[in-house]
């Protein structure tokens, strides 16, 4: 895992809105703590260059990750930001996770998160899938997702009912078309270039055109009950810990020392 920013010497603010908090430099740490907590199994894999004559201890490491599999082993989390990175519009994905059927099957939906993902989001996403008897599969309609965001007070867009924005319009969720690569899921459509699977994706830009906070995206079969997780609680106005502040969203926060 990468070595966990110092904030012991940063003053503490409580922070809303949350989708404009950040991850507090913290993805990594908070969400294996939580994986940890509840009983994932960790796995590091190195990956690395070794020339013949120098020790296994002289090998330069190219790629690092962290995986994590639940107990069942129908589940895992993967810290992928040291890996060969994956973009979503801007910013690489740090964490993915995936589920799947049985213990032998291939991945039947995957879920991506980048960096600067307010992590209890992730976290509640996570809290969501170790509630559910079956991670793969799931019966809610897309439905879901859009009463978890008005149910927050975040706002439908008049010429296209499948996204969401929040009041201030800087954080959107849409349930659309999905990249044509890149993204593993087990309905065929996803594999076909013509099929248009749909899925949501969320992102969060706090100032057009300066590029993105942070965005998350789910693979076509991932459970929409799990999105809604996610999106209730990116749009809940509980107030979150933060000892750094995303530059971006300066102007935007409410801050509230802790003392």
């Amino acid at each position: 895992m990468p070595p966990s920013p110092d904030s012991s010497s940063f003053p503490a603010y409580w922070v809303t809105p949350r989708h404009l908090a950040g991850d507090d430099g913290l993805l990594a740490d908070q969400v294996g703590s939580h994986l940890a907590a509840a009983g994932w199994t960790s796995l590091t894999l190195v990956r690395g260059r070794r020339e013949p004559d120098e020790s296994d201890d002289a090998r330069q490491v190219l790629r690092s990750t962290v995986l994590y599999v639940a107990p069942d082993a129908l589940s895992w989390a993967q810290w992928v930001l040291a890996d060969e990175p994956i973009l979503l519009g801007d910013q690489p994905v740090a964490w993915t996770v995936s589920a799947r059927a049985t213990p032998e099957s291939l991945p039947q939906w995957s879920a991506y998160f980048s960096a600067g993902t307010p992590h209890e989001a992730v976290t509640d996403f996570l809290f969501a899938l170790e509630d559910r008897p079956d991670p793969a599969h799931g019966y809610a309609g897309p439905q879901a997702v859009l009463d978890a965001l008005a149910g927050a007070g975040w706002v439908r867009d008049v010429d296209t009912p499948a996204v969401m924005s929040d009041p201030r319009m800087a954080a959107s969720m849409a349930f659309t078309t999905l990249p044509a690569e890149g993204i593993q899921d087990g309905d065929p459509l996803v594999l076909d270039p013509e099929g248009e699977a749909a899925g949501w994706q969320a992102w969060c830009e706090p100032r057009m055109g300066a590029g993105l906070l942070w965005a998350a995206m789910f693979s076509a079969s991932t459970p929409h009950d799990l999105v809604a997780a996610f999106a209730s609680s990116l749009a809940s106005p509980a107030p979150v810990l933060r000892h750094t502040l995303p530059g971006s969203s300066a102007g935007q926060l409410t801050v509230k020392p802790t003392a």
